[in-house]
């Protein structure tokens, strides 16, 4: 791992370069930093700000707790007003960065009693990516709703047993539709910790089929992520 800035000025100030942009679709990117002595807990999310503007935004961590970088998932939103800055940062760019912030991840007291099924919308598959990446061998299922299969963000990172893609816009991914269209055909073991990330009706909707099904609030674990 390069580091641009001496270890104790990088804690001291906040302030990170861009290390690397990879984009994964036309609109959507991996923003990567030095990690230095940054710690936090997958599911967690950070304050980004790009040095110089007044603005910040809140965005999952991408990465894995131990990972070389600290990493962020971000989605260009047309017409937006920070999105397309960040869009456009070069590598050696500066951003500022505050957090870890949140309590959203794994539950830790059923992490080996329990499966954890993980349910997405978008780029709500941040944090789900970082607890993978972190806890290797966990028994997880991935359930990844988007339009069209090129939003399957890094699809090859994960199982291919425990990852479905739900396509709603397309016949390409594993299953044609939306999240809770496939929830409501899914059976799901008692012993299920449920974690869901991504707009708010999707959640709305998702932890009512949740409670059709039998699981109460207990189980279900929420991050509305935009």
């Amino acid at each position: 791992m390069i580091i641009d800035m001496k270890p104790e000025v990088q804690l001291d100030t906040n302030y990170y370069k861009v290390e690397d942009i990879k984009n994964l679709s036309e609109h959507t990117f991996v923003l990567s930093l030095p990690k230095s002595r940054f710690e936090f807990v997958a599911g967690q999310h950070i304050s980004l700000s790009i040095s110089g503007d007044y603005q910040s935004r809140e965005y999952s961590i991408y990465s894995a707790e131990k990972g070389e970088n600290l990493q962020v998932l971000v989605k260009e939103v047309e017409g937006g007003y920070f999105s397309p800055k960040l869009k456009h940062l070069k590598v050696g760019d500066m951003v500022e960065i505050h957090g870890p912030f949140g309590k959203f991840g794994l539950d830790e007291k059923r992490k080996d009693s329990h499966k954890h099924v993980f349910i997405a919308s978008g780029t709500g598959i941040a944090p789900f990516h970082s607890i993978v990446e972190s806890y290797l061998g966990l028994d997880y299922h991935l359930i990844h709703g988007v339009r069209y299969v090129e939003e399957g963000y890094d699809r090859e990172e994960y199982a291919d047993e425990r990852f479905t893609l739900c396509t709603s816009r397309d016949k390409n991914g594993d299953f044609n539709g939306r999240v809770t269209d496939y929830l409501k055909i899914t059976e799901f073991d008692k012993d299920t910790c449920f974690y869901l990330c991504g707009n708010s009706d999707m959640i709305f909707d998702s932890m009512e089929i949740l409670s059709d099904k039998g699981f109460g609030r207990e189980n279900v674990n929420v991050e509305v992520y935009f």
